[in-house]
C-alpha cells in the first residue's frame, strides 16, 4: 500500500464525513423531511452550478468516458462534448417553472411534483419503482468506479476499496441528509476541476506535447485520431443516440431535476446555468482527452477503466497524486449521494408518508425511517457491487435510459402542454419502460440508433394519444401549472 496516496486520500474522506456530521446537526426551522431532502431550499448560485455538475460527472465520466476514449481515441473525445450544455438544458428547461410550482404545493421530490400535476397515486408508484430500479444499477455503477479506483491507486484489494468508499459515502449521507450531499458536492465539484487541469497538464508534458502525442497515436492505430474512431464504431446513428442519451434526455434525469427545486432564487439559477455550463465543459474535454492520450503514455492497460487512476500515478508525484485522486473520487461521490437521497425520499417521502401510512408519524420515527431507508438501500448496492463487468460506461448509459424513458415526457409535457393528464403520463412510462428493456434485451437497433431513440419517441407518441383519448386535467391542476 502506497502511504503517499493513502494519506491524504484518507484526509479527505475524514474531512467529507465532519461536513456530513456537522451540516446534520444545522436543520433549520422546516423541519427533518425537507431539510434531509431538499437542503430547505438554500442553494445560491455557485452551489447549485457545482451540484449539478458534480452529480452528472460520475464515475462514468470520470472512470468509464475516459476508458472509452483510451480504447476509441480522440473521437471518443468529440463525441463526450456533445455533454456540455447538460446543466443549461436541465436549468433553463426545468428550473425556474418547478421552482414557482414546487414552493405553490410544497413538493420536496420529483414524485411530489409528478402527484401535482396528475394527480394520480398509480403514477407516482410507478415513477418510484422505476426510479428506484434504475438508481439501484446506476449506484452499483458508482460504487463500482469508486472501488477501482482505490484498487489501482492504493494496492488495496477490489473488496477492501469498495468497503472504504462505500463507508464514507453511507456515513456523510446518513447524518447530513440532502444538505451535506450539495455542500460536499460544491467542494468536490472543485476538486474535479483541480485534479483535471492538474492531471492534463501533466499527460502532456510527459507525452512531450499535444503534436507528439498524436502522432504517436496515429502510429499506433490511424483510427484513433479520426472523427469515427477505430474501424468507423462511432458512426452517425450512435452519434445521434449518445446526443440524445447523454444531452437532450438528461433533461428527465431525476437526480438532477430535483436541484432545480432546491436552489434560493432565479438569481441563483442563473448564475447556475453560466458557471455549471462553463465548469462542464472544461471536465468534460479534460477527462477525455486525458482518457484518449494515455493510450500513448500506457499502452499496455487490458481495462480501460483504469486509465485515469493509472495516468495519475504515471505522470504525477505520489503525494500530489493522492490530493487529486480526490478529483475522480469527488466525481463518483458526488453522483451516487445523490441517487441514494433522492431514492430513500422516494420510498420515505413519496411512497410511505403519502400513500401507506393514514396518521401522520412522529418527527422522530420519520427521522429513523429515513435513515434506516438510506443505510439500507447503500447495503443492497454495497453487495450487488460486489461483482464488476470489464466496462462501466454501458452499465451507466443502460441505466440513464431507463431513467430517461420513464420520466422525459411526464416532466417535459407535463411542465408545457396543458392538456397532458395522468392517462398519457401513465401510457409514457409503461411504453417507455417496455420498449426500452425490450429493444435493450433483444438488441433491435432500428436504423442503428440506441434503444433510447425510438423508446422516447414511442413513449412521447403514447403521452399525445392517452392524453387527447381522454378528459383534460382538472381546472385546478391548469391555473396551478399556469394553463
Amino acid at each position: 500500500m502506497n502511504a503517499g496516496l493513502m494519506i491524504p486520500l484518507l484526509v479527505y474522506l475524514a474531512v467529507m464525513i465532519g461536513l456530513g456530521l456537522w451540516l446534520g446537526r444545522r436543520r433549520s426551522e422546516g423541519g427533518f423531511v425537507q431539510d434531509y431532502f431538499l437542503g430547505s431550499r438554500s442553494m445560491g448560485g455557485f452551489v447549485l452550478a457545482m451540484t449539478m455538475v458534480a452529480t452528472y460527472a460520475s464515475a462514468s465520466s470520470f472512470i468509464g468516458g475516459p476508458g472509452a476514449a483510451y480504447r476509441m481515441g480522440l473521437g471518443w473525445v468529440l463525441l463526450a462534448m456533445i455533454q456540455v450544455p447538460t446543466v443549461w438544458l436541465t436549468l433553463g428547461v426545468l428550473g425556474k417553472q418547478f421552482a414557482h410550482i414546487a414552493r405553490r404545493v410544497n413538493a420536496l421530490t420529483i414524485n411530489d411534483m409528478l402527484q401535482a400535476r396528475y394527480q394520480s397515486p398509480l403514477v407516482v408508484l410507478l415513477a418510484g419503482l422505476g426510479l428506484l430500479a434504475a438508481f439501484v444499477a446506476t449506484m452499483v455503477v458508482q460504487f463500482i468506479g469508486g472501488a477501482r479506483l482505490l484498487e489501482t491507486v492504493t494496492g488495496l484489494s477490489y473488496q477492501s476499496g469498495l468497503m472504504l468508499f462505500a463507508g464514507a459515502v453511507l456515513l456523510y449521507t446518513l447524518v447530513g441528509g440532502f444538505r451535506a450531499v450539495v455542500v460536499t458536492d460544491a467542494v468536490q465539484g472543485i476538486l474535479m476541476l483541480l485534479g483535471t487541469v492538474v492531471l492534463l497538464a501533466g499527460v502532456l508534458q510527459a507525452g512531450g506535447g499535444a503534436a507528439t502525442m498524436f502522432a504517436e497515436l496515429k502510429a499506433i492505430d490511424p483510427g484513433l485520431v479520426q472523427p469515427q474512431g477505430p474501424d468507423g464504431f462511432l458512426s452517425m446513428s450512435f452519434m445521434l443516440s449518445f446526443w440524445v442519451l447523454v444531452c437532450f434526455g438528461v433533461i428527465g434525469l431525476p437526480h438532477s431535476a430535483v436541484r432545480c427545486l432546491a436552489y434560493k432564487d432565479s438569481a441563483a439559477m442563473h448564475r447556475g446555468i453560466i458557471i455549471g455550463t462553463l465548469v462542464g465543459a472544461v471536465l468534460m474535454f479534460g477527462m477525455h482527452f486525458a482518457g484518449a492520450l494515455g493510450r500513448v503514455l500506457v499502452p499496455e492497460l487490458t481495462v480501460p477503466d483504469k486509465v485515469m487512476p493509472t495516468l495519475m500515478l504515471t505522470v504525477l508525484p505520489p503525494l500530489v497524486a493522492g490530493l487529486f485522486l480526490a478529483g475522480p473520487m469527488a466525481a463518483i461521490m458526488s453522483t451516487i449521494d445523490s441517487q441514494l437521497i433522492q431514492a430513500a425520499a422516494t420510498l420515505v417521502k413519496d411512497l410511505y408518508l403519502n400513500h401507506l401510512c393514514k396518521t401522520q408519524p412522529a418527527p422522530a420515527v420519520i427521522k429513523r425511517a429515513s435513515k434506516l431507508v438510506t443505510l439500507t438501500l447503500g447495503l443492497i448496492v454495497l453487495w450487488a457491487a460486489l461483482s464488476p463487468p470489464e466496462m462501466i460506461i454501458w452499465l451507466n448509459l443502460m441505466a440513464f435510459g431507463a431513467l430517461q424513458a420513464i420520466f422525459f415526457w411526464p416532466l417535459v409535457l407535463g411542465l408545457y402542454w396543458w392538456r397532458g393528464n395522468s392517462t398519457g403520463a401513465l401510457a409514457s412510462m409503461l411504453t417507455g419502460a417496455i420498449s426500452y428493456s425490450l429493444l435493450l434485451h433483444f438488441g433491435i437497433k432500428p436504423l442503428g440508433l440506441h434503444a433510447i431513440v425510438p423508446s422516447l419517441a414511442l413513449s412521447g407518441l403514447a403521452y399525445v394519444v392517452g392524453s387527447l383519448l381522454t378528459p383534460p386535467p382538472s381546472p385546478e391542476v391548469r391555473t396551478l401549472f399556469g394553463r
